[in-house]
């Protein structure tokens, strides 16, 4: 057999890497990758005026709605965020984030940017753009709506 380019299996095993270091990096702050993704939108969202679905913000953090709703309740539980309506199936995401929220956001966001400066990541700036290219391209052409 030859070698040959397994593209997808090393972007699978790449992911995986960086997903480890990357949930090493949110476990010192007693937060998931997915968590963080979630106050991240939520953020977006109080500086946009918008609301979302809770279906929308689990395609938006890459997630299903029903693991999008226990992960809502554990940020509920640990104050990061707050009901800001009744929310529910089809209803607009009546969740909002805290004061807390946004202290948490605010001291994640110096080491999730260090973690992905390019020398970091054993890049140059120039490869880092390439890569970030290359992955939307990517990550279009295998999404599915």
């Amino acid at each position: 057999m030859t070698a040959e380019a397994l593209t997808a299996q090393n972007l699978v095993q790449t992911a995986h890497v960086v997903g480890l270091r990357f949930a090493e990096l949110f476990a010192a702050m007693d937060l998931t990758p997915t968590q963080f993704a979630v106050l991240l939108e939520l953020e977006r969202l109080d500086e946009d005026g918008g609301t979302l679905t809770q279906a929308e913000l689990a395609r938006r953090v890459l997630v299903r709605p029903q693991s999008l709703g226990v992960l809502l309740g554990s940020l509920l539980e640990q104050g990061l965020v707050a009901r800001g309506g009744p929310g529910g199936r089809g209803r607009r995401v009546g969740i909002v984030l805290t004061d807390r929220g946004r202290e948490v956001l605010a001291r994640a966001w110096p080491p999730v940017r260090a973690f992905n400066r390019p020398a970091a990541l054993g890049l140059t700036p120039a490869q880092a753009a390439m890569l970030d290219e290359l992955l939307d391209h990517v990550r279009g052409a295998l999404t599915v709506d």
